[in-house]
């Protein structure tokens, strides 16, 4: 058998439409499809303002540059994040002079664990804002979270990236907080081969956002916005006014044109995603004395966690994925504070129990719509061969 964590998802159908653009227009740069793609990406994840950029790590650092800008955050100031997430959900935070604050994961939601967030917040003093993990599509408990930060004035920042089409209640994840980020890689529920988004209600950060986008130029800016940024600075030449430190992290119109004809084909993708879901989670039922079980409600499933109560299980289930070709990551870094670029941190990591159980003791392998119920059958015969 061959699974790997992601099959090519482009259709031949929208292949050709990007040869039919390509021959249409000379404009390949940013531009009017970008624009429609931020608007029907907007419409549908039930927000006001998306800005498309060229990853998901781009929108996390303008989010996270934008939001130190507009509240004036001070360097050091501090920023709450789990010990479990992607390395540019953290990158950031130090690149903008800013301090992370690692806090240990539960393991039913993969999110924050709750009684290490709270004595995490009482710890450190000028906590500024908490950038929440949607992990694996898994709905981290944000009214909790909300609750516990909102009477310290902390911000809440949203991880969307695995995802799309997560809920609480009625609501999409990515809209409880100042603003949210979205991945359209390869390999998530909608891709633009590369790309991602940063999304707010919030107009004015909105405008930062399209700012930082390019370079900190005013041109960036709505019409309206940009004329008065001209007005206001009449000893600088418009075509080249600066507003604000920014960088270059725009995407392509062939992006954007992938992007819009793969949204058609989102809420499908996720709802065969789902449903491949619940036969991975009947899997972790019929052995959940051996393997924990990750919350299934409000669930847009981005891979299948496997959290093992016993090493020596973990060890024999790898090797059993190897024997198959069934690809398989840890489950995003482990432990982010074992690795290098966090050496600073180190003497933390033995101190965040979950996050270690996971890292020694977690594998995820891939969910897409390509999945089918019968490649289910060799996970069970592996699980009971193993246990």
């Amino acid at each position: 058998m061959n699974w790997p964590l992601q099959k090519n998802a482009i259709s031949e159908e929208e292949i050709n439409s990007l040869i039919e653009f390509l021959k249409s227009t000379n404009r390949y740069t940013q531009g009017v499809k970008v624009k429609e793609f931020e608007k029907k990406w907007s419409e549908w994840q039930g927000c006001k303002y998306s800005v498309f950029v060229n990853s998901g790590s781009s929108a996390n650092l303008i989010l996270i540059d934008s939001l130190k800008e507009f509240y004036g955050w001070g360097q050091n100031d501090k920023i709450i994040v789990p010990a479990i997430t992607w390395s540019t959900n953290i990158s950031p935070i130090i690149q903008s002079n800013l301090e992370p604050v690692f806090v240990d994961i539960d393991l039913e939601t993969l999110s924050f664990d709750i009684e290490d967030l709270k004595k995490k917040i009482i710890e450190n003093k000028n906590i500024k804002g908490i950038f929440i993990t949607h992990l694996l599509g898994i709905p981290a408990e944000v009214e909790k979270i909300k609750e516990i930060c909102s009477e310290k004035g902390i911000k809440i920042l949203e991880d969307c990236c695995e995802a799309h089409g997560a809920k609480i209640g009625n609501s999409k994840v990515g809209n409880f907080g100042e603003g949210s980020t979205f991945s359209s890689y390869f390999g998530h529920h909608l891709t633009s081969i590369e790309g991602g988004f940063v999304c707010t209600n919030n107009y004015e950060l909105y405008k930062l956002f399209l700012l930082k986008r390019s370079h900190g130029l005013a041109r960036a800016l709505p019409k309206e916005d940009f004329e008065k940024a001209v007005k206001e600075n009449p000893e600088v030449d418009s075509k080249f006014l600066f507003l604000t430190h920014g960088y270059n992290l725009r995407n392509t119109e062939l992006n954007a044109l992938l992007g819009i004809n793969q949204l058609k084909k989102l809420d499908k993708i996720i709802e065969k995603r789902n449903d491949n879901f619940k036969s991975y989670y009947e899997l972790c039922e019929k052995n959940q004395d051996k393997i924990y079980k990750i919350k299934k409600e409000g669930i847009s499933s981005f891979s299948f966690p496997f959290i093992f109560k016993k090493k020596e299980d973990y060890l024999k289930f790898k090797e059993k994925l190897k024997e198959n070709l069934i690809e398989f990551r840890p489950i995003i870094s482990g432990n982010l504070l074992l690795h290098p670029f966090l050496v600073k941190y180190k003497e933390e990591a033995n101190n965040l129990k979950n996050c270690k159980l996971v890292h020694e003791n977690g594998v995820y392998i891939g969910n897409n719509q390509f999945v089918e119920k019968e490649d289910f059958k060799i996970i069970n015969k592996i699980l009971e061969e193993i246990i």
